[in-house]
């Protein structure tokens, strides 16, 4: 019998996000629903290719082997194709040996609504719309970016990296910023509430989940000193003094910590992103989310004033090179 998924940390994922899905998009939009079809069962036992998400979902999975007795975090396939197309994406999922067994198929319709019900902190998809629609009804979502995939096997930890406003706390102090463009007005006001902590963003449930795993790692490691961590989590803000002591108020409040915080003041977060080589990074501002290599895991969480009133279809500027786009006709079957 399953372990209650009520008790677990939950990320549902889509296929698209897991896998590099780019041949079988190519082929549904070029040719298709039934060639699309037919492609899957001619290559249902070739696995398809790791996506943006793999390396940092197949580490996520690696705590239950540290906590057999716990089991404290799951894994569910979120996917938009029916149940005879998704076969190849469980064939591939059963070839890489990942523990992912809970799965909702909806044949073409996009599998948003169902976040509640699988208790997901977090659904993860490549799919713009599914993501923006998980946002607007207030689920904790973010869309991956297309970027190259490296997975070094050797390397065991899972690093996972925060945007703090619009991601982990809520946009209050970025519409401060933004209604006048006004980095004194934001400091001022952050100044005064310093105090005061901010209400969750999108993304605090899986912050402060997380954080209950490090607290798992910390009773492991007091009990065998031997005991090498798999967690590690950072903060990676535009924020600088004096406006970080609000950070730290909420995160006080909230009783969780960061293993590392780093406060930029504006730098490129890709400098220092690039040393700390997270396997995902959460901003809320596509601006933030580029670097020069390519090769930072980048996602994008569409949610609050940094991203009202932006248009579904990416301008030249904000398009990566060789962007997967798997959205497509309602109420057909995509290879999501």
């Amino acid at each position: 019998m399953p372990y209650p998924i009520e008790q677990k940390l939950v990320i549902g994922v889509a296929s698209s996000a897991l896998f590099d899905l780019t041949v079988s998009d190519d082929i549904y939009k070029t040719q298709g629903v039934e060639a699309y079809r037919h492609h899957q069962q001619q290559n249902l036992d070739e696995p398809f290719p790791k996506g943006v998400a793999f390396p940092f979902i197949r580490r996520f999975l690696s705590i239950n082997q540290a906590f057999p007795e716990q089991l404290p975090v799951e894994v569910v396939l979120l996917s938009r194709n029916s149940p005879e197309t998704g076969l190849r994406v469980f064939r591939s999922i059963n070839h890489y040996q990942l523990d992912i067994t809970r799965a909702a198929f909806m044949s073409g319709r996009s599998p948003y609504e169902y976040i509640p019900a699988f208790n997901a902190s977090l659904f993860l998809s490549a799919n713009e719309e599914d993501v923006q629609k998980a946002i607007d009804a207030n689920y904790p979502a973010g869309r991956v970016l297309p970027t190259r995939i490296y997975d070094d096997e050797i390397d065991t930890e899972l690093r996972v990296a925060f945007d703090f406003d619009g991601v982990i706390a809520d946009d209050e102090a970025e519409s401060v910023y933004k209604r006048n463009d006004n980095l004194d007005d934001f400091q001022e006001h952050e100044r005064v509430h310093k105090g005061i902590p901010h209400s969750p963003g999108p993304l605090a449930d899986l912050y402060r989940k997380l954080s209950l795993i490090r607290m798992l790692e910390d009773r492991k490691l007091a009990e065998n000193p031997d005991y090498k961590r798999i967690l590690r989590i950072a903060i990676v803000t535009a924020r600088n003094a004096p406006s970080h002591e609000r950070v730290v108020t909420t995160l006080k409040d909230w009783g969780v910590s960061p293993d590392e915080c780093f406060f930029l003041g504006g730098m490129e977060k890709p400098r220092v992103l690039s040393i700390l080589k997270p396997h995902v990074f959460f901003d809320d501002q596509r601006s933030h989310l580029q670097s020069p290599a390519g090769d930072l895991p980048m996602v994008h969480v569409p949610f609050g004033v940094a991203n009202r009133g932006r248009s579904t279809t990416l301008s030249p500027l904000d398009t990566p090179v060789q962007e997967q786009d798997d959205t497509g006709v309602a109420g057909a079957i995509q290879p999501v």
